[in-house]
């Protein structure tokens, strides 16, 4: 199998396509191919399959071997991968996933913004427990010997924003994982914790659903300024603060489109055997 490893501030992901690799299952060996001790090590395995013209489909397998709906790092990863190894001409293209529809353009200084579509905040959207016509934003969980307040947002995918008045003090290995299972997710969550630095500048930490900690989350970036304008805590254009560094996210007033903006690198190509 031919791959190329890539990241988006440090969540990273082996990016394949499948014409060049005839008849190998990525989803089922996408555990082994994670693994940082036995495989090639990735948060992600990312197909790109060209659909003619500028359009991609992109699917995305967890390291756990689930497949998700929607990756904002891996979105602009694979903006960048397209550009550089010319699969389409100019550099806007139409990448077609499980969440909808999401449009990397790389830009001029080698960073990529991405078009991620509008949030959706029904509970029955996202998906939430409860009335699907009712919104999310103030919803109650409650953990053994503590309670927390998050909004619901989808993405694409489904995530749980937890404001705190201390990042520091979050467990995230202990609480993440706790949120990310509650009953109130039935397809359970992405979880960010966001301590608000100013209106246009927040620290998140996240446990994304089916890795665990990442050092960034892009999808869970676009939920943060979402959830942070539905609260009245922060502006439209926002500087997220991620363990791999910085994203800008822009909720638009003018089409309801959320629009990130940050970098992606490729760290390596090679070839994998199968050895197990």
């Amino acid at each position: 199998m031919q791959f190329s490893k890539w990241h988006g501030l440090g969540n990273d992901f082996v990016i394949v396509e499948p014409e060049k690799n005839p008849g190998f299952d990525f989803r089922g060996s996408a555990e082994h191919l994670c693994d940082r001790h036995f495989g090639i090590g990735a948060d992600g395995v990312v197909t790109v399959r060209p659909l003619g013209g500028s359009a991609f489909e992109m699917r995305i397998y967890n390291s756990d071997g689930t497949e998700t709906e929607m990756c904002g790092n891996a979105t602009r990863c694979v903006g960048l991968y397209i550009r550089k190894n010319r699969l389409a001409a100019g550099s806007e293209f139409e990448l077609h996933t499980r969440g909808g529809i999401v449009r990397p353009k790389v830009l001029d200084n080698g960073s990529v913004r991405v078009d991620m579509g509008e949030p959706h905040l029904l509970r029955g959207e996202i998906p939430v427990a409860g009335d699907p016509a009712s919104g999310a934003e103030n919803l109650a969980i409650e953990l053994p010997g503590r309670q927390f307040s998050a909004v619901g947002v989808s993405m694409g995918n489904p995530h749980a924003v937890i404001f705190v008045p201390d990042i520091n003090a979050v467990e995230l290995e202990k609480w993440g994982p706790q949120v990310e299972c509650h009953a109130l997710f039935p397809n359970k969550t992405n979880v960010e914790f966001v301590e608000v630095i100013s209106d246009r500048m927040v620290r998140m930490r996240v446990w994304e659903r089916g890795c665990g900690v990442t050092l960034a989350c892009g999808t869970g970036s676009c939920a943060t300024c979402v959830a942070g304008v539905v609260t009245g805590r922060t502006a439209r254009c926002i500087t997220v603060l991620l363990d791999g560094g910085e994203l800008q996210i822009d909720y638009s007033l003018n089409d309801n489109h959320v629009y990130m903006t940050g970098p992606a690198c490729e760290v390596f190509r090679g070839q994998y055997t199968e050895t197990r």
